[in-house]
Parts: C-alpha cells; sequence; structure tokens
C-alpha cells in the first residue's frame, strides 16, 4: 500500500497545482488581451479618420480648383496684407444692437486692433499718445450687412455746431470704399450730438495727383455735394474718454476695398483739422486698404458638400478665412456614426447595465467624452503646421490638444490650386469624441464579457474550493473522531479512492491510523500481560523468601530477608496498580446503577477517612437534604478514596482537606458538584488536563514513600465519565493549594 501511495504522489501534486494555476493564469490574462486589442483598435481608427479627413478636404479643394472669381472678388490676389491697413470682416455669431455702448463686441475684444502712432495719415504737431487720437477697430458680417465699431480715445472731442451745413469744421469719421463695379465712392460721418447718425455721400471728385499733405490742409467739403446715405446707419456715443462710434453699411454697396479716418479738431474757434487718423488714406484710391469679407460662394459650395461631421474652412493665401462650416463641438467623425444605442431595450439587462455597471465603470475604468473649449482662432490669420505646409503644395495633417486640453482634435489642410499657384486652402477639423464614444462601447462589452467569465470562474472557483474544503473538513472529522482525548483508537478512517492529493493524505492518514491502532492495542494489553507474566515468578520469590526468613539466621541475613520482602511487596503492588485501572473499565461496563441519597455516601466515607488517616484534619460541608443521584455506589465511594489520597499526599502537615457537596440547577437540568480542596503545592503550567490521564504524575521525590504509577484521577475520571460527569482540576483562588470539583448530573427538574 505505502508503494502504492508513492508512485501515485508526484502525479497528484502535479495536477491540483496545475488546474489552479491554469485558471488563475486564464482569469488574469484575458483582460490584459481585451484592453491591449482596444487601445490597438483604437489606434487604428484614428488612422482611418485621419486619412479620411485628408479626403475631405482633398475633394472640397478639387471643387474649388480653377476657380479665379472665387478669389479676385476677395482680394486674394494681394502678394502681401497690412495689418490695420487690409480689413477682414469677422462672422458675427449674434445682430448687433446700435447703441454706442459696444456691449455687442465684447465677445471680439481679441479681434480689434489699435490705431495710433502708426497710422497717422496728418498731424499738425509731434504725435502724443496720451494727447492725441487713437482708437480701437474691427469689421464685422452678418446678414448682408457690414458692421463696424469704433472706440475713439479723444481728450477734447468737437462736435458739429447746430444748424450748421459744414461737415468738416468738426470731428468726423470719412468712409471711403469700392463700389461693387468698382467706382471710388465716399461718404461722411459729422453729428451734432449723440445719438443716431447717418452717412452723407460726397459727390464731388477727388484729385488723384494732389499730394496728401496739401489735401489735407486745404480741401473743404462742400456742402453743396453732400447727399444725404440712408443706407450706412450708425450711432455716435460721447464717453469720459471719448466717443464710440458703431455703423451699418449694406453689402451690396461694397466692393473689395475700404478704408476709415477720423478727422480730429482739438480748437473749437478756428476749428482746423490737427490730426487725421484711419485705417488707410481715405482721399486717394489706390492707397485704400482692402476689405475681406467671408465669401458667400465658397459658403454655398461647403454647404453643397454636405459635411456635417466636420468644421471645414476656406482660407486665401494670407490665411484668412473665406468661408466656414460645421462645429467643431459637434465634429465627432464619421465613426460617431456608428454608436448606436439601444434606447429601446428595455430589458431588465439594459436597465441593470445602464443603472449600475456604466456609472461603476466611467467612475474608475473610462473616461467619457467631455465638453470641451476651443475656440475660433483668428479668422484673418489661421496658423498651424497643417496649413502652412498645405499653402507650399503639400497636403498634411496633425493632432493637437483643445484649448483647455479636454479633448483631442484632429486637424487637416489640403491647397486649392489656380494656373499652377496655390490660391489657398482647405483645413477641416474634427474632435476624436466619436472615437473615444467607438471605444468607450467597445470597453463596456469588453467589461461585461469579464464580468461575467470572472463571475462564471469565481463560482467555479467556489465550488471547486467549497468541495476541497468539505473534503478536508469530513477528514478532519474522521482524524477528530477516530482517536479519543486518552490516545486510544476508536474507529479508523475509511480512505478515498480519488486521485488528488486530498485522496492521497486521506490514505496515508488511514494508513497511520492503522498503525497506531495496532500499536494501542499492544499498549493496552501490555500492563495485562506483564502482571500475568510477572506474578508467578514474583510468588515463587515471595514463598521462597518465606521459607528462608523461617530458619534460624544472623542478623546481617534478617536485614536482606527483610529487604527482599519488603522489594517484593512493592512489586505485587505495582502489579496490583497496573491491572487495577483496566478491571475497573471492564467492571463498569457491567455494572447497575441504583438511587440513592449521595449526601450520605459522603458523610459515611468520609468517618472511614477520618479512621484512616487520624493525624490528618477533614472539613466537611455536606447539605442535610437529601442529593439523591443514580448511579453505582460502590465506584462513587472508589472515586472518593481517589480524591482523599490524591489530596492527603499533597497536603500541607497540620493543613485541613476540605470537602464539600452542593446541588444547583442550570437551563432545568440539576448537578451535584463534590470539590475536594487541600492546601499545597499549585499546579504545573499546562498540565491541568494531563494528570487526568493514566501514567502521568508530578509527586516529589519526599512523596514516594510507596510506589504511584499516576493512574488515581486516571480511575477517578473513569468513574465520573461513566455517571455522565465532568472532572477538573484548578489551583485554589487563593493559590495556597488545588482543587478537584467533580460535576454529576442529578436529573431534570420538573417544576
Amino acid at each position: 500500500m505505502k508503494a502504492r501511495m508513492m508512485k501515485f504522489t508526484p502525479q497528484l501534486r502535479l495536477g491540483l497545482r496545475t488546474k489552479v494555476i491554469l485558471i488563475s493564469s486564464f482569469l488574469l490574462l484575458l483582460p490584459w488581451l481585451g484592453y491591449k486589442y482596444v487601445w490597438e483598435m483604437e489606434k487604428l481608427l484614428r488612422q482611418g479618420q485621419e486619412q479620411t479627413l485628408i479626403g475631405t478636404t482633398r475633394a472640397v479643394a478639387t471643387a474649388l480648383n480653377e476657380r479665379p472669381n472665387l478669389f479676385n472678388l476677395q482680394a486674394s490676389f494681394l502678394k502681401s496684407v497690412e495689418k490695420g491697413k487690409d480689413l477682414y470682416a469677422y462672422d458675427l455669431q449674434n445682430p448687433i444692437k446700435l447703441d454706442g455702448k459696444l456691449s455687442d463686441w465684447h465677445d471680439y475684444d481679441s479681434q480689434m486692433v489699435n490705431y495710433g502712432r502708426d497710422y497717422v495719415q496728418f498731424s499738425r504737431r509731434p504725435y502724443s499718445a496720451s494727447n492725441s487720437i487713437n482708437f480701437k477697430h474691427m469689421v464685422g458680417k452678418y446678414q448682408g450687412y457690414l458692421y463696424a465699431v469704433f472706440e475713439v480715445n479723444d481728450k477734447s472731442p468737437i462736435m458739429r455746431r447746430k444748424n450748421s451745413t459744414r461737415v468738416d469744421r468738426s470731428d468726423h469719421l470719412i468712409i471711403a470704399m469700392t463700389s461693387p463695379n468698382g467706382e471710388f465712392q465716399r461718404y461722411v460721418i459729422s453729428p451734432y450730438e449723440s445719438g443716431w447718425v447717418n452717412a452723407f455721400h460726397i459727390t464731388e471728385p477727388t484729385d488723384d495727383n494732389q499730394d496728401s499733405a496739401t489735401s489735407y490742409n486745404t480741401s473743404m467739403i462742400d456742402p453743396a455735394s453732400l447727399v444725404a446715405a440712408s443706407d450706412i446707419q450708425g450711432f455716435w456715443q460721447n464717453t469720459e474718454s471719448g466717443y464710440n462710434l458703431e455703423l451699418r453699411i449694406p453689402l451690396t454697396m461694397l466692393g473689395n476695398k475700404l478704408g476709415f479716418a477720423f478727422y480730429d479738431i482739438n480748437n473749437s474757434r478756428n476749428r482746423i483739422i490737427d490730426t487725421i487718423i484711419g485705417t488707410s488714406n481715405t482721399s486717394h484710391l489706390n492707397r485704400l486698404g482692402t476689405v475681406l469679407v467671408p465669401s458667400p460662394e465658397i459658403d454655398k459650395i461647403l454647404k453643397g458638400m454636405g459635411h456635417n461631421s466636420s468644421r471645414i474652412s476656406v482660407i486665401d493665401r494670407h490665411q484668412r478665412i473665406l468661408a466656414q462650416t460645421g462645429d467643431i463641438q459637434d465634429s465627432d467623425g464619421v465613426w460617431s456614426s456608428s454608436v448606436k444605442y439601444s434606447e429601446d431595450d428595455d430589458s431588465w439587462w439594459s436597465a441593470f447595465e445602464q443603472n449600475v455597471l456604466h456609472p461603476l465603470y466611467y467612475k474608475f475604468l473610462i473616461s467619457a467624452p467631455q465638453q470641451f473649449i476651443d475656440s475660433q482662432q483668428d479668422a484673418a490669420n489661421l496658423k498651424g503646421v497643417h496649413i502652412s505646409q498645405a499653402l507650399q503644395g503639400r497636403g498634411y495633417s496633425q493632432w493637437r490638444l483643445s484649448e483647455d486640453k479636454k479633448a483631442m482634435i484632429l486637424a487637416a489642410a489640403y491647397p486649392i490650386w489656380l494656373d499652377n499657384n496655390v490660391m489657398g486652402a482647405v483645413v477641416a477639423e474634427e474632435s476624436t469624441n466619436g472615437i473615444q464614444t467607438l471605444r468607450n462601447r467597445a470597453l463596456e462589452k469588453l467589461f461585461n464579457i469579464i464580468l461575467a467569465i470572472m463571475a462564471i470562474g469565481t463560482i467555479t472557483l467556489f465550488l471547486f474550493a467549497s468541495n476541497i474544503s468539505s473534503r478536508i473538513r469530513q477528514l478532519r472529522d474522521e482524524a477528530e473522531l477516530s482517536i479519543d482525548s486518552q490516545g486510544r483508537i476508536q474507529k479508523t478512517i475509511s480512505p478515498a479512492k480519488g486521485s488528488d492529493e486530498i485522496a492521497d493524505l486521506s490514505r496515508s492518514l488511514a494508513s497511520m491510523v492503522g498503525r497506531l491502532g495496532q500499536y494501542n492495542h499492544y499498549l493496552e494489553n501490555l500492563s495485562s500481560r506483564l502482571s500475568h507474566e510477572l506474578r508467578t515468578p514474583v510468588a515463587v520469590v515471595r514463598s521462597s523468601i518465606e521459607n528462608l526468613s523461617m530458619h534460624n539466621q544472623d542478623e546481617d541475613s534478617q536485614r536482606y530477608i527483610a529487604r527482599a520482602q519488603d522489594g517484593i511487596h512493592r512489586l505485587s503492588t505495582i502489579l496490583s496498580s497496573m491491572t487495577e485501572a483496566t478491571r475497573i473499565e471492564q467492571s463498569l461496563q457491567g455494572a447497575e446503577k441504583e438511587k440513592f441519597p449521595l449526601n450520605e455516601l459522603v458523610t459515611g466515607c468520609m468517618h472511614g477517612y477520618q479512621m484512616a488517616f487520624p493525624e490528618q484534619q477533614f472539613k466537611v460541608q455536606v447539605p442535610e437534604v437529601n442529593v439523591m443521584i443514580e448511579g453505582a455506589p460502590d465506584y462513587l465511594a472508589q472515586l472518593l478514596d481517589k480524591l482523599i489520597a490524591n489530596a492527603e499526599d499533597f497536603s500541607h502537615n497540620e493543613s485541613e482537606i476540605e470537602v464539600s457537596l452542593s446541588s444547583e440547577t442550570i437551563q432545568a437540568q440539576t448537578y451535584a458538584s463534590i470539590i475536594v480542596s487541600n492546601h499545597g503545592p499549585l499546579l504545573p503550567d499546562n498540565m491541568t488536563d494531563q494528570l487526568l490521564n493514566s501514567m502521568i504524575s508530578i509527586r516529589t521525590q519526599d512523596k514516594q514513600n510507596k510506589p504511584h504509577l499516576g493512574l488515581g484521577l486516571f480511575i477517578a475520571r473513569l468513574i465520573t465519565e461513566y455517571h455522565n460527569g465532568k472532572i477538573m482540576l484548578r489551583n485554589r483562588t487563593d493559590n495556597k493549594g488545588v482543587e478537584v470539583i467533580v460535576t454529576l448530573p442529578l436529573g431534570t427538574n420538573d417544576k
């Protein structure tokens, strides 16, 4: 059997360990592989989005190639653009209320240009930024109108006199432009006071050959040449630092050139022009600056393309936006259309997924797309590597973070060609929120699958572990029941028939318990065999010594014979003690119980102990009421004999032995307690329970006047257990000795 167990052991140990390792590795490897797969999928989707966006810009650029009218009308033919002189009309998001308060322009503060020393056209004295006129200005487009705003700083604004027909003897604004057919037009605004204003058309011609400085000094606007231009409207509002002016001009009046110039008068008496400052020289056509208004024709082309998943812009070669469509907040890319929500799914799983699983995923594992801020760059000067590459004739794309760094934005640009020259570029931008949403959906499904696998794996491992633990507990229970507290084998362990480590352990324990049972049986019969085998030679020696003592011997011989007789007597006592426990255990099996008063038994025995130990003092406490018990009186008396003999051996000289009998009821069960207490040495630590076993003794050498095998308390325990009682040893509460407590059941209380 041992050889067979050794043969199976290596294979069995490998089996259970391999199962656990394989299952654990599978559960740990699966989430990592799935997570890596989703991230690789996102990389591929981003590459696909990049190629798709470049293709979009190429398609739009193809529709705009070789169409010169789209760019000539927008002054894209200029070789260079001068900031401040060449104006750009920004797309306004809301209509402008002409009230002079400038509250509608606060969102466009970054687009306003400061006009100061560098934009002075004429000045009678050295220009000073603190005392001379300067202003902030921008133009914008909204629904067929060009809006202009001026925030002018002027220490002493001079208004036009009431009822005066002269418009050039006060602070006034000259507006110069070309009409759609290229004609040079000039207008003047010179108000009497703050409020609504209209422009006057200056119909007199200008001399393009006249020096500008001379024209500023000598030219006068003939009131007869003024014609009311009600289409140009505005609002003039004086302020503490100067005045504000808001204008509205119909785009139908405007060509591709535009300029504004403020004529400042500081002396209210002579009313001579002191300073002229403006966007450009408004007296000559060839000195006007240009104005770029986003092209409605290009805008129609973009909208006709039907692109609504990108923000698409068309720019000229000066990086100014000609047209734009789409919103970056809604530009999730073409992949956003692949994300479908099961809104109509009202199953319990869908509700559980939406209400429980998804909140947990998005709190700890997944980052949801967030609302981001990515304000439009300066539409008059778009920048970026992709734009510079496109204006050099190469399509290009780049990734960048949004302004608040909450989203990744993909931008692509492609050139627009005209006669082998780059006239502009198409710029398209998309966020990766669509891909991120698609990735999140994949991660949700992945985590659902992982949870399902982990749940199945957990249940499988739980069942597997429960099976193992139940088998181990069963093996433990069999091992505990196989050996009692005295080390005797009560029942054998049934060997398991399995092929794993637990079955191998069960067979090993069964074999071990079997061998222990054989050895225990040998020890149990050893005392009887020794007693039987030694009694005959002891009897022979005793008879021989007795015969020898009957003959006359000298004094020395008699002394040796006496010592031999004493040894034979001790040996006989040892043999009797060796068989006493076995005899009592066997006789208890056939003993008959009877009902008798336990208090009378204790009282009678104590009288006998007083005569047997006349020098020993006893203190007895026994109730006068009969304590009836069902048991064997002879064995209970023998129990008291062992307890008293043990107490007498360990009692200090002249100290009394206390014996008490009492009864108490615990949970409807009545018990009798016999306590034997003596003054003497305390019990050693961790020896309380062992002293109740056989062959255990702690007597010192001064107490070994007769042989002791440590069977007294063992016999007392056998008798107590026969009566279904309990016996316990402990030190006294005053630590002056030891007491033995025997608890015996009396019966059920029927009250």
